[in-house]
């Protein structure tokens, strides 16, 4: 039984009550755009906020904060079956006497505490290697290509670090970014891309005439501290991972 869903963790909260509803339990969560297997039975759930609030809100009983934001980050992984995985955390959590939060003998248990990790980390890189750059209308722009989709992670730090800013972080593979125009933060898209997407630059034309005498500035300085003999292209890319090099105004040409 495969159950096709809208591919929100609303829709598959929903996943979740329906299946409890019906007592027919999916080996498999797909997407509802995807293909299905020939000869499969498939059921196609329709998201239901307020499905979705009584499973949340029944789980906020058996579980810690701490359970239900590793599901959340764990989602945003977006692997390959984390839908399943999580589900049987879900059926796991809501059937079982005791906590199964730390029984890591559990298969679902451990891996989704390893994918947790791996999302955790790869928010904390953008946190780190994020660099902004002013455009001529005094907004601050920055590109990211993350592994997983951890710019919602973001939010609140940007928000409060750059409070008295205008800026807007893309990213650039899933093609939507996040904007704060001094008040809220919300999802926006283009229908272009607004980066030349192999070198991650706005264009000059967009750019604050002070964004370019910055930029070669800090290269300035940067190459004048660096002592040549002691460069570790190794150690560079254990740290800074070579992927984000393209974004970052001291790797650029």
């Amino acid at each position: 039984m495969y159950f096709r869903y809208d591919q929100t963790f609303d829709g598959l909260l929903t996943c979740v009550f329906v299946a409890f509803n019906r007592k027919e339990f999916p080996e498999y969560i797909i997407g509802e755009n995807e293909q299905l297997p020939l000869f499969t039975e498939s059921y196609h759930v329709v998201t239901d906020n307020s499905k979705a609030d009584r499973v949340l809100k029944t789980l906020r009983k058996k579980l810690s904060k701490s359970a239900l934001d590793m599901l959340f980050i764990s989602y945003l992984s977006e692997l390959k079956g984390i839908e399943i995985r999580i589900f049987r955390y879900i059926q796991k959590a809501l059937l079982s006497e005791k906590s199964i939060e730390t029984n890591f003998a559990d298969p679902d248990v451990l891996e989704l505490s390893k994918i947790y990790k791996k999302v955790g980390r790869e928010e904390e890189r953008i946190r780190q290697f994020v660099r902004f750059q002013k455009t001529a209308d005094d907004l601050f722009f920055a590109v990211m290509e993350p592994i997983y989709n951890v710019l919602p992670l973001t939010a609140r730090f940007f928000k409060t670090r750059y409070a008295d800013q205008q800026w807007l972080i893309y990213d650039i593979g899933r093609e939507y970014g996040l904007y704060y125009d001094l008040k809220t933060v919300e999802t926006i898209r283009f229908e272009q891309s607004p980066v030349e997407p192999r070198t991650g630059k706005i264009t000059p034309e967009k750019s604050d005439e002070s964004e370019i005498i910055f930029r070669n500035l800090w290269k300035d300085y940067l190459k004048a501290i660096t002592i040549s003999e002691r460069r570790n292209l190794k150690l560079q890319r254990q740290h800074m991972p070579k992927r984000f090099w393209k974004y970052l105004t001291e790797k650029q040409e």
